[in-house]
């Protein structure tokens, strides 16, 4: 064998080492984020028509641009100040749920502000920023967010503050160092659901 077919199969030996070596670092951080984000990895793929490089470096970005933010513990008083007006706003819902989602996302605005996340007149970059810590429960911010600035049936703004619940109790009943561990959205500290009577249900429920 020649040396320039030696040279030629070296080189074509490296380029082939070198694909598989890019595609397993790819596979491997998609697999990574994934774990990490859970549902916000899938929002994000959606968000770039199934674009798996696209999703990463926006996932990638938040994390490099939130992922040292420290979270603010709250004053006693403050949690049970929030606690409080959580419980009114769940109890408003039965008699008036457009009233109540709209307090609710106002009440989680400043309570997200108050942990130490950017302020809520920035909704994409307050969002990015608690994806990044709470990834499991930010979905229901988003929720209950577009329930306010859409138009929602009562069934739809119910289950917008069932899972926006799950947030609330995270910035509310957990300290900076717990707020790694997940939290179920069961835990009730004042975080019950809100019960829709009958006469609430969306239209065609049949509940």
């Amino acid at each position: 064998m020649s040396m320039f077919a030696i040279v030629v199969i070296a080189v074509v030996v490296v380029i082939a080492a070198a694909v598989l070596f890019i595609g397993l670092g790819q596979r491997g951080g998609s697999r990574g984020l994934k774990r990490r984000f859970g549902p916000e990895y899938d929002h994000a793929l959606d968000r770039h028509d199934g674009d798996t490089k696209a999703a990463g470096h926006e996932l990638g970005e938040r994390v490099r641009r939130y992922g040292s933010l420290k979270e603010r513990p709250l004053s006693p008083e403050d949690r049970e100040q929030y606690v409080t007006q959580w419980a009114r706003t769940q109890e408003q819902f039965v008699d008036s749920p457009q009233q109540a989602v709209t307090e609710a996302d106002a009440l989680l605005a400043r309570l997200v502000q108050d942990r130490g996340f950017p302020g809520g007149e920035q909704f994409d970059e307050q969002l990015a920023a608690l994806s990044v810590h709470h990834s499991g429960q930010v979905h229901g911010y988003r929720g209950i967010h577009a329930a306010v600035r859409g138009q929602s049936g009562t069934e739809e703004m119910r289950e917008a503050m069932v899972e926006a619940r799950g947030l609330f109790a995270a910035l509310a009943t957990e300290q900076p160092a717990d707020s790694d561990r997940p939290r179920s959205p069961s835990t009730d500290d004042h975080g019950r659901a809100p019960a829709a009577r009958g006469r609430h249900h969306a239209k065609g429920s049949g509940t």
